[in-house]
């Protein structure tokens, strides 16, 4: 067995003295590991650290063995190491594609989202509002996407102020009534309206966040999701405080 393709290291592990296990993201074969022979060595651990775009070529006897991979380095993204917030950014979504993904399972849209955003932390773009997006694809592609389009209670496009945490159907203000205190608020950042600006990006993480737990962590993974994730939210809150 045997495949060619282009991906991003998304995790790695010491395997044995002198190799390691390397977790890939793939257009192709999605999430995929494999065993990197020689890669403990300083100059091969360089190029094979989390965010690097690599050449690599599979190989196995069998289709369901771990197998090895060889690769050759196409963009190290060295810009994701220099930068606390943006390293903060790129274990947070290492973290969660190893955590979330099953292996060997495609996801095109994700996979093409996933290069776009690490392209953009790493050229110090104003990416924070792009990963919020990310998370809500990623939702989306294990079977959890949230529907902000209208109001679960009557139907309306406008209006639109919180979340139902149990549906993840947009609810309006004259739809929440008295159960306004039980749903998490939407903010202006994912089509909400109102009075809830201002802490827009801390709102929609507070609502990915929640459905990443209570679903993909709760019902998929079976254990909590990865702490890279709390602290780059912790660390995007409180860089995006005034003063």
């Amino acid at each position: 067995m045997e495949w060619q393709a282009e991906g991003t290291v998304i995790g790695r592990r010491p395997h044995g003295e002198t190799a390691v296990i390397l977790d890939v993201l793939t257009m192709e074969h999605g999430r995929h590991s494999g065993i990197v022979p020689g890669g403990a060595s300083p100059r091969r651990a360089a190029m094979l650290q989390p965010g690097a775009r690599l050449s690599l070529r599979w190989r196995a006897r069998q289709a369901d063995q771990l197998g090895t991979l060889t690769a050759e380095p196409l963009r190290l993204r060295a810009g994701l190491m220099a930068d606390p917030v943006a390293l903060a950014g790129l274990n947070a979504v290492c973290a969660l594609l190893v955590f979330a993904l099953p292996e060997r399972d495609p996801h095109p849209n994700l996979v093409a989202r996933t290069e776009a955003l690490l392209d953009a932390i790493e050229a110090g773009r104003d990416w924070p509002a792009d990963y919020l997006a990310w998370e809500m694809l990623l939702l989306d592609e294990m079977g959890f996407g949230l529907d902000l389009s209208a109001c679960a209670v009557t139907g309306r496009h406008d209006g639109l102020a919180y979340v139902s945490p149990k549906s993840g159907r947009a609810v309006s203000r004259e739809g929440a009534g008295e159960w306004a205190d039980r749903l998490l608020p939407l903010p202006a950042l994912m089509g909400g309206a109102g009075d809830n600006l201002g802490s827009d990006l801390a709102q929609g993480l507070a609502i990915t966040g929640h459905f990443l737990q209570h679903r993909v962590a709760a019902e998929l993974v079976g254990r909590n999701l990865p702490a890279a994730r709390d602290r780059l939210v912790r660390r995007l809150i409180r860089d995006g405080q005034p003063g």
